[in-house]
């Protein structure tokens, strides 16, 4: 049961989604809903259509939907894939398998590239999958930018080279749900044509809008598709003048008020100066878990440190030790909300979000929750995790007074 104690302090949102939300964005929805098609309110949209180009790295079109990135996933596949295309999807997790799952909901035959859970997938494997596909049977490579069960990150660019070394035609759509405004990512220049992503992860805006970002090329192909797709429908939205048909319906006002402060926050910190704020981070929740698993009771899933997420990092915990317990114990007893695991790794990991909001005494205060929860489960971890978090950033963060204590 919950600490009832009503002066507990503010809960650390530690999921991998939905993020904390900033209280500039909280803000900016507190204001009374306004004409669909109120001048101002047009204005803003169409700012954040433009900008969220800018964050996609792209020239191309977004769409916006009301929905989570499950709907941007559907958007994608009902614009371009019809009943009993091929599709291939580079295993990476869970969320690379429920990609291909809907795919396959849709009437898709689905081709899964051999992966596992601990690694990014493997281009060569990729490509030679392509090279085999001599009738371009294979209409789209669905490929998981960071895949948020595992916290692998994979090369997205690569595929595009294996796409573009055997000259197959094949679209190339990239879930970018879970690293978008976290980490490099260039639609254009990587090649590719379709980008997914939602607003509730490094976005920082409550859980309801999901994105499209669409190629030219891709653009073209859907509506050379002859397939209806109703309310997802990109050429309905792109055709009409209506500024209602940019949302085949009612806008959701306060989203896109909420959309519009956390884009100004995103560029008045700067995308590359966001990118490194996760980097830091992410790198000092892994030098406390190396420090922690130092017993052999823990470890990071994601096993070759390149290709470990700056968005969220998977924990494993040995035999004999209930995540979900460490979990629930910590969010009910210490107000510390961490990930659980997700498939085969339910009750055998959990996961700590570090994307959007956030900040190093944030992390730094969840990181002693969980040292806090795992002394109380009887987890046998070395003690010094939080202490190698705080030398991780403030060698990142000063390097000079970092090298000056050192010495």
């Amino acid at each position: 049961m919950r600490n009832s104690n009503p002066l507990r302090g503010r809960n650390f949102l530690m999921t991998p989604g939905p993020s904390n939300v900033p209280d500039r964005v909280l803000a900016a929805m507190h204001r009374p809903a306004v004409d669909l098609v109120d001048s101002d309110f047009m204005a803003v949209t169409d700012s954040c259509f433009a900008d969220l180009a800018r964050v996609f790295r792209t020239d191309s079109r977004v769409f916006v939907y009301a929905s989570n990135g499950h709907g941007a996933w559907e958007a994608a596949l009902a614009n371009l894939i019809g009943e009993g295309d091929l599709v291939l999807v580079p295993f990476t997790g869970v969320f690379s398998a429920a990609w291909g799952a809907l795919a396959r909901d849709l009437g898709a035959e689905v081709e899964k590239v051999a992966g596992d859970w601990r690694r990014a997938f493997d281009p060569d494997r990729i490509e030679e999958r392509l090279r085999a596909d001599r009738d371009h049977r294979i209409k789209a490579v669905l490929a998981v930018h960071t895949d948020t069960a595992t916290s692998v990150t994979s090369d997205i660019a690569a595929v595009r080279r294996a796409l573009d070394a055997c000259r197959h035609p094949a679209l190339l759509m990239a879930d970018v749900v879970a690293s978008l405004g976290t980490v490099d990512f260039r639609m254009d220049d990587w090649g590719v044509d379709v980008a997914v992503a939602g607003s509730q992860k490094g976005l920082m805006t409550p859980p309801g809008l999901a994105f499209t970002a669409v190629s030219p090329r891709a653009l073209e192909r859907s509506r050379a598709t002859g397939i209806r797709r109703g309310y997802w429908d990109w050429p309905r939205r792109v055709d009409s003048e209506e500024f209602y048909m940019k949302f085949f319906g009612t806008p959701p006002e306060h989203l896109i008020w909420a959309l519009r402060e956390a884009l100004d926050m995103l560029f008045e910190e700067g995308l590359e100066t966001a990118f490194a704020r996760h980097r830091r981070l992410a790198d000092a929740v892994h030098a406390a878990v190396g420090v922690w698993g130092e017993t052999g009771a823990l470890e990071l899933n994601a096993v070759a440190p390149a290709e470990r997420a700056t968005s969220v990092t998977t924990i494993r915990v040995a035999k004999g030790i209930d995540s979900n317990r460490l979990r629930i114990l910590a969010r009910e007893e210490l107000d510390v909300s961490l990930g659980y695991g997700l498939g085969p790794l339910d009750g055998k990991a959990f996961r700590i979000g570090h994307m959007g909001w956030i900040n190093e005494p944030m992390v730094l205060g969840a990181l002693g929750g969980v040292e806090m929860a795992m002394q109380a489960c009887g987890v046998p971890y070395r003690k010094g995790g939080v202490t190698a978090a705080v030398d991780t950033l403030a060698a990142a963060r000063f390097p000079e007074a970092s090298r000056a204590n050192a010495a």
